[in-house]
Order: structure tokens, then C-alpha cells, then sequence
């Protein structure tokens, strides 16, 4: 799958920064999925556990709400506060 740079922030610094291929929150109108070259936007993040995949399957979870912003395949994340949450 083709990827994209995801980076998550909250004011303690960098969650996450690196390329994923998936991502899924719950957006200000209700829940989206992100993949590479999606159309660019900007919305609200309500308290949610957003999920992303990385190229290697790898799956992760965090417990967040903010600010998303997609463009060129540069998506960002950013949170007042952000705990990970376990993946089975």
C-alpha cells in the first residue's frame, strides 16, 4: 500500500512521526479513514481511539481528540493529551 507521513503532537512533543498507510478517527461529522493521496482537509477530532497502520502491519491505537489536518499526504494530528492505547 502506498504510505503517508503521519505525525501526532500534543504540547508534550511528538507521539508519532513517521509513514503509515491507514488511519481512522472519529472527525467533527462522524467517523473518516485516511489513506494515501487523500483529498486535502481540516476538522475537529472528537475524544475517540484513533487507529493507524504502519507498512509492516503494524497496528496502533491512541486515545486522542484535536485538530486533524490533511494535505499532500501530510497528515498531522494535534492533541491537548494522548495515551496509547493497547492493540491486540
Amino acid at each position: 500500500m502506498k504510505e503517508f507521513s503521519l505525525t501526532v503532537s500534543s504540547p508534550d512533543g511528538n507521539i508519532f512521526s513517521g509513514k503509515a498507510v491507514f488511519l481512522s478517527l472519529r472527525g467533527a461529522e462522524g467517523d473518516l479513514a485516511v489513506l494515501a493521496d487523500h483529498a486535502p482537509f481540516v476538522t475537529s477530532v472528537q475524544p475517540c481511539i484513533c487507529c493507524f497502520e504502519l507498512q509492516d502491519g503494524t497496528e496502533k491505537a491512541l486515545r486522542s481528540g484535536g485538530l486533524l489536518t490533511v494535505a499532500k499526504n501530510n497528515v498531522t494530528l494535534l492533541s491537548s493529551s494522548c495515551t496509547e492505547e493497547k492493540t491486540e
